[in-house]
């Protein structure tokens, strides 16, 4: 017997999914525009090999239980630790800029179309969102500073929340059987609805992983399950007591169980992040799939204006005005700018509504509110989430990353003095335990072997500038030593030598080492012979600062040390300058001309090394 046409299909399009992925992973480009690439092809617009027939009413079930995933997956993955290295930021860009985002795109839709104002509303609630769909895949291929990345995440899964629920409030309004509602009751029960059946079912799972018999030899798996049906039963039982309520649910839930101490977290992270990918692939290829030529035409250049207003105007607007005051570059304020791409909130939602509406004879309205939120997915998408990397780039917002492979006390407390400088660091720790022990201080931490090609990659070697092999083994530091040398493009690959036997084997590759006797020694005379200096450098990062910059500015290129100097912040000394290679270093004479190239060393208190190395190089 022939197999139904629709298995086929089914399986075509996670097929595409997973060649997309594939393919995004290779380019640096978010899957997301070859999803929607792919849509468009096998879709209505396209080759019409997916319609609006294909599933049917079965679309919209569909499309809910892949926002519960996903959702859910974005949620968990938050963290309390991260959410506070931002948090003014993140509350400012979920409510200011929420509001900003709503009154200026429902402004624009207004202007535009000349659609009434209820309508006009719905349109603004509904591109509120920017949601984990859309940012987490740049976030993967860009990785931004910490605070950068959580403040985006925060606003997309918190205003995922805020975009669906005011979606649906404002469209009492729009829509002839439910018009007269109370908008703020509206407001406030979904809301409590999806908080409430959000911290029921984290509740009820947390208790069943922790402290429930999960089968021994199959409790990993069972528990991946578990949590998936936690996230399915959130957002359904929810969305069943008041529409729309589940992806407050499911976001809910996810949060809790993120932050909770539950068994086989990293497992769950795993299989919900592959399970997400799947569905990510199949509702963003179905829904592309699903839009009619005709809600694209009946926008047509008003529509265009409007996407151009949100994501040049309304979306800098915001940023700016949110991040005023916290520690972000202006670079990466223009970067957090550009970056504002819409998700499957806004499709799936728009999708559901522009049904109603054409069902209450208000095909002009569908076709508007239907048009508008996928051009701004569309355009958003491809030329925001295509661009995201190079945008960054131009930018300059990539921080080069330090990776320091071995979490132990040594690994720590070099990653305490980096990241106190301001350094970007990542720990890779092959042993659970002492990663977690790493995480729960602050840090940044990769389980893995740090031997391996993969894990230095997943890490970002690509991106490092420094990586610190600082095990107890001397054989695991000189293979990452070796490794790093060969297949990654790093400044500067510096090893700890427990033997000191071994320097020799080490410094043959090249390598810098740490020799960790020859330290020791040092460390005690400087005690001897230099106590004050030696109590000071132990406060690095406190009292005072020691940094190496190139000099490439203009400002003081061809001038001499005494030229310099006043030009420097008080409290900001040159130590010491080299001529190409760090082994010639010498304190300069106050008549050495700096040339570019050389390295200085600054020398004084913090704030003031910092805005040295500013001057020194720009």
């Amino acid at each position: 017997m022939a197999e139904s046409p629709l298995l086929l299909l089914v399986a075509g399009i996670i097929g595409i999914g997973v060649l997309s992925q594939i393919l995004a992973d290779r380019l640096q480009i978010p899957a997301i525009v070859f999803y929607i690439a792919a849509g468009l092809v096998v879709g209505q617009p396209g080759l019409q090999i997916v319609t609006a027939e294909t599933f049917g009413t079965a679309m919209p079930t569909i499309v809910g239980f892949a926002v519960a995933i996903i959702v859910f997956e974005g949620a968990f993955h938050l963290k309390i630790e991260r959410i506070k290295a931002a948090p003014q930021a993140a509350l400012r860009l979920v409510t200011v800029g929420a509001l900003i985002a709503l009154a200026g795109t429902a402004l624009a839709v207004r202007f535009a179309f000349g659609v009434s104002w209820n309508l006009s509303l719905v349109i603004g609630s509904l591109l509120v969102a920017t949601g984990p769909t859309v940012v987490t895949p740049i976030l993967k291929i860009v990785p931004v500073r910490d605070q950068v990345a959580t403040a985006l995440e925060v606003e997309g899964i918190v205003n995922d929340v805020t975009a669906a629920i005011l979606a649906v409030v404002f469209f009492q309004t729009v829509n002839p059987a439910t018009a007269g509602g109370d908008l703020i009751r509206g407001f406030v029960v979904r809301l409590g609805v999806g908080l409430l059946f959000g911290l029921v079912v984290a509740g009820i799972v947390y208790y069943l992983l922790r402290y429930v018999d999960l089968s021994p030899g199959d409790a990993p798996r069972n528990a991946r399950l578990l949590v998936l049906a936690g996230a399915l039963v959130a957002f359904s039982a929810a969305n069943f007591e008041a529409t729309e309520a589940g992806v407050a649910a499911t976001a809910t839930a996810g949060f809790l169980l993120g932050n909770a101490d539950v068994p086989y977290e990293e497992e769950i992270e795993a299989f919900k992040g592959d399970v997400t990918l799947l569905v990510l692939a199949f509702v963003f290829i179905g829904l592309a799939a699903l839009l009619e030529p005709a809600a694209l035409l009946e926008v047509g250049f008003a529509g265009v204006l409007v996407v151009v207003a949100i994501a040049l105007v309304i979306r800098p607007a915001l940023v700016f005005l949110s991040t005023t005051g916290d520690k972000f570059t202006r670079q990466e304020r223009t970067f957090m700018s550009l970056v504002g791409p819409r998700g499957i909130i806004p499709a799936s939602v728009a999708t559901l509504f522009a049904v109603q509406l054409q069902d209450a004879g208000l095909t002009q309205e569908a076709n508007i509110l239907l048009g508008t939120v996928f051009l701004a997915i569309l355009l958003t998408a491809v030329f925001e989430g295509g661009l995201a990397r190079y945008i960054a780039q131009y930018l300059d917002v990539i921080p080069m990353r330090v990776i320091i492979v071995g979490g132990g006390k040594v690994g720590r407390s070099l990653a305490e003095r980096l990241e106190a400088r301001g350094e970007n660091v990542v720990i890779i720790e092959k042993e659970q335990t002492i990663a977690e022990q790493a995480r729960n201080a602050g840090f940044r931490a990769a389980i893995g072997d740090g031997t391996d090609t993969d894990v230095l990659r997943e890490a970002g070697a690509n991106n490092a500038k420094t990586v610190v092999a600082a095990t107890g083994d001397d054989d695991a530091n000189l293979l990452v030593s070796q490794l790093v040398n060969s297949k990654f493009d790093v400044e500067h690959v510096i090893a700890r030598v427990n033997n000191p036997d071994n320097v020799d084997a080490f410094e043959e590759l090249g390598v810098r080492t740490i020799s960790a006797s020859m330290a020791t020694a040092w460390a005690i005379d400087n005690q001897i012979e230099r106590p004050a200096i030696a109590h000071w450098m132990t406060d690095v990062g406190r009292s005072g600062d020691v940094q190496e910059v190139e000099a490439t500015s203009d400002k003081i290129i061809g001038k001499t040390v005494r030229e310099v100097g006043p030009m420097l912040p008080d409290a900001c000394l040159i130590a010491l300058l080299s001529k190409g290679d760090h082994e010639s270093a010498e304190v300069p004479a106050a008549d050495t001309v700096i040339e570019r190239g050389d390295h200085l060393t600054l020398l004084g208190r913090t704030e003031s090394v910092r805005e040295g190395m500013k001057l020194v190089s720009p």
